[in-house]
């Protein structure tokens, strides 16, 4: 049993016994001068510290941590630094919260030109057993077109890569990629692939959906038209009506911010004259 075990047991015995703290220490055979001692240490700006490096560096562990606090100035030595270290429980491992980096507040303009700007999204739902699915939608930013809606039970960052290769090897690159902060967005696999092609990706912010307009809006119209209009029983039942509802949309649907043109007939009469094209915001 520990010091301090013995204290805490002494103390009990005190406190519900109400017997002598003399008698009380011989049972636990704790000195009584043990039991008075008042410990002077003040750990207060230790833990202050400790804490704050904590805080902006999560994966850091005990020996990173007490550099960062000698490089600060601090003249404390590693046993006392770790003590408070243990006694803060940091020495547990732990898993740090994600933090975005900062985000520039975008606003939403209108393009010009075709493949100026993409925006890219995800939406869930789910088949008549209850198994979800997800999409991973594409548009043109200019043209309202729908580029692409890819549909499976998961999603991943290179299967989103890949989506966005087959696109522009039909119709050319992107300048500017628009997202929200996903995991598959924000992972160092689409980065890399973006730095390569060169191509700029262009977040929202976290909690403004509204920066991201064209996209939302285009949500809505393909689960008003498709996700809640039909019952599915697999997935191809959502990928065969997709596809209809996506020639539709691109071919056939009269858009009232394209002067009631097609999203194809707006993107060829761009093509021809893409300076003079105005376009009116949604």
């Amino acid at each position: 049993m520990g010091s301090c075990q013995q204290r805490e047991l002494t103390q009990q015995i005190v406190e519900e016994y109400e017997i002598p703290v003399s008698r009380a220490c011989k049972l636990t055979k704790l000195p009584r001068s043990q039991y008075y001692y008042q410990s002077k240490k003040d750990d207060t700006e230790v833990i202050e510290v400790l804490q704050d490096l904590a805080f902006k560096h999560p994966s850091y562990g005990f020996r990173k941590l007490f550099a960062y606090s000698r490089r600060a100035g601090n003249v404390w030595n590693h046993k006392k630094v770790y003590r408070v270290y243990k006694l803060l429980k940091l020495n547990r491992k732990r898993k740090g919260k994600r933090r975005l980096p900062a985000r520039v507040k975008q606003p939403l303009a209108t393009q010009k030109n075709v493949n100026a700007i993409w925006s890219m999204d995800f939406m869930s739902d789910s088949i008549v057993s209850g198994r979800r699915f997800r999409t991973f939608n594409v548009m043109d930013d200019c043209s309202r077109e729908a580029l692409a809606i890819e549909i499976d039970t998961s999603l991943s960052s290179k299967r989103v890569i890949r989506t966005l290769e087959r696109i522009i090897d039909e119709r050319g690159k992107p300048a500017v990629l628009r997202s929200d902060n996903g995991p598959e967005f924000t992972s160092k696999d689409l980065e890399i692939w973006c730095n390569v092609k060169e191509i700029t990706l262009q977040f929202i912010q976290p909690g403004r959906p509204m920066q991201n307009g064209f996209i939302e809006r285009f949500n809505r119209l393909y689960r008003e038209a498709v996700l809640d209009a039909y019952l599915f029983f697999e997935l191809n039942d959502v990928r065969k009506l997709t596809n209809e509802w996506i020639e539709e949309y691109n071919y056939k649907r009269p858009h009232e911010s394209l002067g009631n043109l097609t999203p194809k007939e707006w993107k060829e009469k761009v093509l021809k004259n893409p300076i003079s094209t105005v376009l009116t915001v949604c």
